[in-house]
């Protein structure tokens, strides 16, 4: 059966290797701070177990110690990604006096004379802490959390089981997998730990990659409303769905007035400023399954799925008003925005393309009638 130094070296091992992966999938992506703590705190807990490894045949004593420090140096390592990828705020100073702490009491250790079972012994109690606070951040009540995160969080969790009751019932010690029902469950933890770990948080930094390209497809940058592309296909989603239910769907075109004076005349971080409290005014009015996008310059366009005519215009209102209550603090001391806006039906056999022209010639209206106001569209010439 294999012992606890042969172990140690496939734990090593397989750590610098998992840290040699995460160097490769780095290489030529976008930089990714939390993905290149993780694979130093890999490379470190690797390192840490090789040098554990090599304690019995190249001065043990020395190279214990060395294990010891480096080890728990890649758990705080390990921590400090979770930290950074899940966007933590005021963690350093926490972690950095854990860290602090657990360094200061290996060293006494050492100072003190510590032989290696007893150095051992601390190292697996500063783990298992480190592993248990993994665990809580992991598994915490998250809406959105998805499964991979869990499946981590749960051999975290184990993992840190598994250590307290190898300290608990086998005093610490070591030996084969067949020694004791708890170790073999200890070393399975930590050989899980090593898989699951390494390929887990790999896999959830690929998904927020993905989700970041997803949103940089659709979402426009200076607004977060939808880009043109993805309005139009959203919008016709949203057509098809009303057809399909026979429920009715409002379009609306709308448009910022005298946004090229604003640009002009105080520069196009004023113009810029313009946009993004329109979109916050429009997402602090409208409902959640409205549908907003930016079409383009101080142009965007509005889906109003289930809503008759008179509900698209009560909802235009609203908006309409919002917007010359939004203020630009950094912008034009007392200027008011005001919207132009052009509402229409889409009809049951009506393309998209064709209720967004109504809606357009409804905004031009609008904008000939004054501004800061909103028309309906023209109906459709039914054919005798």
């Amino acid at each position: 059966m294999i012992d606890i130094q042969t172990f140690m070296l496939a734990l090593g091992a397989g750590n610098i290797a998992f840290a040699l992966l995460m160097a490769g999938y780095m290489r030529g992506a976008p930089p990714n701070p939390g993905l290149r703590i993780w694979m130093t705190a890999r490379l470190a807990t690797g390192l840490a177990q090789t040098c554990a490894w090599l304690a019995p045949y190249v001065g043990r004593a020395v190279l214990v110690d060395v294990a010891s420090f480096v080890w728990v140096g890649g758990v705080a390592l390990e921590m400090a990604a979770y930290c950074t990828f899940f966007g933590f705020r005021h963690w350093r100073r926490a972690l950095y006096a854990a860290t602090g702490a657990a360094m200061l009491a290996l060293a006494l250790a050492v100072l003190f004379g510590a032989d290696p079972r007893q150095m051992t012994w601390m190292v697996a109690v500063i783990v298992a802490l480190f592993a248990s606070a993994a665990a809580m951040i992991l598994l915490r009540p998250q809406a959105d959390a998805p499964p991979v995160q869990r499946i981590i969080g749960v051999v975290d969790a184990m993992f840190a089981l598994a250590i307290w009751a190898w300290m608990a019932v086998a005093k610490g010690s070591l030996g084969t997998f067949n020694a004791s029902p708890v170790l073999g469950f200890t070393y399975l933890s930590s050989y899980l730990l090593m898989i699951v770990n390494g390929f887990g948080f790999l896999l959830l930094c690929k998904r927020k990659d993905d989700e970041r390209m997803r949103r940089l497809a659709t979402i426009d940058g200076l607004t977060d409303t939808l880009n043109r592309r993805a309005f139009f296909e959203r919008a016709e989603e949203a057509r098809q769905l009303a057809l399909r239910l026979r429920k009715p769907i409002a379009l609306a075109m709308l448009d910022l007035d005298h946004f090229k004076q604003l640009n002009d005349g105080f520069g196009h971080a004023c113009g810029d400023e313009a946009l993004r409290a329109f979109a916050a005014s429009a997402r602090a009015t409208l409902r959640e399954r409205d549908l907003i996008g930016r079409l383009g310059g101080e142009e965007f366009a509005l889906v109003l799925p289930g809503v008759s005519l008179a509900g698209a215009l009560h909802a235009a209102e609203r908006l309409r008003v919002a917007v010359t209550e939004a203020a630009l603090p950094s912008c034009v001391t007392g200027y008011r925005m005001s919207v132009s806006i052009g509402v229409v039906v889409i009809e049951p056999d009506e393309e998209l393309t064709a209720a967004l022209a109504r809606a357009d010639h409804a905004l031009y209206a609008a904008k000939t009638g004054g501004r800061n106001r909103i028309e309906t569209g023209p109906a459709i010439l039914k054919q005798a």
